[in-house]
């Protein structure tokens, strides 16, 4: 594959993850407004001209756009970027049978669901995900007991033992072995707080972890934690349908942990900005993943819609979770925050969205690296 087919399969690979993500995305937002009697003006897959679409018998209008990487819908009576529910001239302008189905119309804690609606169907897809490819692949469930020790890892210079039964890594529960590599790898250069089971007795354990810069196949290199220790063969089980859902919503429930965890370590300075990737990353990693095979495409896709929702819960002006934050705010003091207030948040959220997309993409394009060393 040359390099020009390269990029044009990383591009095709990111627009099959994240178009199907950022669609259910917004069918969440539509799906909760309908219900509460919103009428949606435009649903568009995508942004830019409108390549086709067609017009629904409740006037919404159904439109394919050119530029295929994300879409959004647009509600009646949604005519501020705040979303602020506050009314606005051409909302006063309607009449009063059009302006009860507008979104500005209805109670704070109705915006408030129909916001949240978008990133917990996105979580909810990412655990359809997992319990698809559990029901198929089953599940690796190798008991977290230690088989052997490296000599001189970490886990030998803490004292962890052959038979130890490892329970938890500081506040991440540990069932079974293949719990612990993610959490391990999240820490390097850290002291964790290991619980473990030895001859029937709990007992905690301070280990610091080593580091290691690791490359994988594509040339991805990442510091990861090392723990040192081995566990038994890797053991698939075959779950009974009645289990799997509760095995796929824990595992969106640890990588949710992850995320917040990964967020803690970049504000507190344990884990360098040089790791945060934007969309020249994901797609990059969208073909380098569809290579590998179908099965680590779903896998990827159900990290990137954790990641999705994750993001736009968190309460920044310009996400969803900015308008949840706005929203439960007006229903705690019972009425709308400031025009002034909104404004300014929302250019101050618009200003810290732009500028870590261009820090991102900077990242991604190895422009600070280079930077960094011609800076010394």
């Amino acid at each position: 594959m040359n390099a020009y087919s390269g990029i044009m399969f990383s591009i095709l690979s990111f627009i099959a993850v994240i178009g199907p993500l950022v669609f259910v995305h917004e069918l969440g937002h539509y799906a909760v407004a309908r219900f509460f009697g919103v009428k949606a003006d435009v649903f568009s897959i995508g942004f830019g001209p409108e390549i086709f679409g067609w017009t629904d018998r409740l006037g919404t209008r159904w439109r394919v756009a050119c530029l295929p990487f994300g879409g959004y819908v647009r509600f009646a009576g949604d005519m501020d970027p705040a979303s602020s529910g506050r009314p606005s001239s051409e909302w006063l302008a309607l009449s009063p049978e059009d302006r009860a189905k507008t979104f500005q119309a209805k109670k704070a804690w109705h915006r408030f669901l129909i916001v949240l609606a978008g990133p917990l169907t996105n979580i909810f897809v990412a655990i359809l995900l997992f319990a698809a490819v559990f029901s198929v692949h089953g599940v690796a469930r190798s008991p977290s007991v230690v088989s052997a020790i490296v000599p001189h890892s970490a886990a030998d210079t803490a004292g962890l033992k052959v038979g130890d039964k490892i329970t938890a890594v500081n506040s991440y529960k540990v069932n079974y072995f293949n719990d612990l590599q993610p959490v391990v790898q999240m820490h390097p250069d850290e002291e964790v707080l290991i619980k473990l089971v030895r001859d029937g007795r709990a007992m905690d354990v301070k280990v610091h972890l080593k580091a290691e810069h690791f490359q994988d196949r594509f040339g991805n290199s990442s510091r990861i934690g090392l723990l040192g220790i081995l566990g038994g063969a890797p053991v698939i089980v075959r779950l009974p349908l009645t289990e799997i859902p509760q095995a796929a919503t824990s595992a969106v429930g640890t990588m949710l942990h992850e995320q917040i965890d990964g967020i803690g370590q970049i504000i507190t300075g344990r884990r360098s900005m040089d790791e945060l990737g934007g969309p020249i990353r994901i797609a990059r990693m969208s073909g380098q993943i569809t290579e590998l095979g179908f099965l680590p495409f779903v896998l990827f896709m159900a990290a990137i819609s954790v990641n999705l929702g994750f993001i736009n819960l968190l309460p920044v002006p310009m996400l969803d979770g900015g308008h949840l934050l706005f929203y439960a705010m007006e229903i705690i003091i019972r009425r709308p925050l400031t025009p002034v207030i909104q404004t300014w948040a929302f250019r101050f959220g618009l200003f810290l969205l732009l500028s870590l997309t261009l820090f991102a993409t900077l990242n991604d394009l190895g422009v600070l690296v280079w930077l960094k060393q011609i800076l010394g």
